[in-house]
């Protein structure tokens, strides 16, 4: 207890976990349980109070109030929405194996730069895994014309799930480099068959990423709290330093209470991409449990040429007048690959397309966005119905056409016999 004291007691500790609590209710843990909800902090020195009442660590919440304190059980969802000013994406990863959760926060870190990210938090769990967070500062104000206050959480179900899939197959073979499935089966005490999926290994058997526990007022432990049953500390970490991450970095006499976990000084709208192309995800994901035969009947042969290509991508070839540049380039690079285009080909042409923007992107943007996707499996571009692609862009087609397809490659099959 009184080591516990003595750190809570630091002035470096007290101001990063009184930063981190800004706004959101925080709660207390004495040992086993929760202390009273809700709670908030005002002064630094109230972290020492609790700590000499017998708090051992501190929790926050994914959401940022108005104030806090009116928060109570029961709460309606429209009282809740009222009362939420914002949330932050915080991915929690749980693994037993230090190593397999590395590979699982490199991977997601790479995902989310993928999407233009680069104010990205990254700290230890305290125990054996990480929590890769963005916050709320970096998301657009509103998506789909819905202020994205109110998006929780249907937004970060949305995200992990579009960041699951990108990862998966990665993960796997990474995963299988380190040790083979048997030897995964017997080190966790699980039947082999537990770990396999349409007879793959799935990591997510061992990995678990859960979009769907994520609720209102949900808590995670604050930066720079201590967890109980390790006595280690949840500490943040700067992102080129995760393989090199080891846990008695996290005792309590070797933290340095210098690094943010969630920077909100964040480009504004710098998580755009990732929210409207996750919504897009989550979207097909239901469309197929309906249809599980939608995308296998979307088949073309041999590479189409730009003339058979429908309006909207046709308008977009022409460059875009204004903001949006990156979303179209995710519709392209998605759109050209199914119309049988090799990537050499697909990263020159739009290398040339981009000069018609009115304010071209950064020729390493489009490289890096194309080499990305090379390593991916070829995916649908967005729907047609999709409001924050084609309309927001201003390159949405006729309504005769567009009420008549469900893809934009459904106009080359639809309209036109194949070449």
């Amino acid at each position: 207890m009184n080591k516990i004291l003595q750190y809570y007691s630091r002035k470096d500790i007290q101001k990063q976990i009184l930063l981190s609590s800004k706004n959101r209710e925080i709660a207390a843990k004495y040992g086993d349980n929760f202390g009273k909800r809700p709670d908030v902090l005002q002064f630094e020195s109230d972290l020492l109070e609790l700590a000499k009442k017998g708090a051992s660590s501190f929790h926050v919440s994914v959401e940022h109030w108005s104030n806090p304190l009116d928060l109570k059980a029961g709460m309606s969802k429209k009282e809740l929405d009222d009362l939420r000013i914002g949330w932050d994406l915080l991915i929690d990863i749980d693994c037993k194996f230090l190593e397999y959760s590395k590979i699982a926060a490199s991977l997601l870190i790479e995902a989310i730069k993928f999407h233009g990210i680069d104010n990205i938090g990254l700290k230890f769990s305290g125990n054996r895994s990480f929590h890769i967070g963005i916050p709320f500062n970096s998301f657009p104000k509103k998506v789909n014309n819905v202020s994205t206050n109110l998006l929780f959480p249907d937004s970060i179900k949305a995200i992990v799930y579009h960041l699951k899939n990108l990862v998966k197959e990665h993960l796997a073979s990474q995963i299988l480099e380190i040790n083979t499935i048997d030897e995964i089966s017997s080190s966790i005490n699980k039947p082999r068959k537990d770990l396999m999926k349409n007879n793959i290994f799935d990591p997510f058997s061992i990995i678990e990423i859960d979009e769907l526990l994520v609720s209102s007022r949900h808590m995670y432990r604050s930066p720079y709290s201590l967890n109980e049953k390790s006595g280690l500390v949840s500490i943040p970490i700067k992102i080129n330093q995760l393989d090199n991450f080891k846990l008695s970095s996290a005792k309590i006499e070797n933290v340095n209470g210098n690094i943010k976990f969630l920077d909100e000084n964040s480009q504004e709208n710098e998580a755009s991409n990732l929210i409207i192309q996750s919504f897009d995800s989550f979207k097909k994901k239901e469309e197929i449990k309906v249809d599980k035969n939608k995308v296998n009947r979307i088949k073309i042969e041999g590479k189409i040429k730009t003339n058979r290509f429908p309006p909207c991508i046709q308008k977009c070839l022409e460059g875009l007048k204004s903001d949006g540049r990156k979303r179209a380039l995710f519709i392209l690079i998605n759109f050209l690959r199914n119309m049988n285009w090799e990537i050499d080909e697909i990263e020159k042409f739009l290398i040339e397309w981009n000069k018609k923007n009115y304010e071209p992107l950064k020729d390493s943007y489009i490289l890096s966005q194309i080499k990305w996707h090379k390593s991916q499996s070829v995916k649908l571009p967005p729907n047609c119905s999709n409001e924050s692609y084609y309309k927001d862009l201003g390159i949405k087609c006729p309504d005769n056409i567009c009420s008549r397809v469900t893809n934009p490659i459904n106009y080359t099959i639809k309209f036109k016999k194949p070449q």
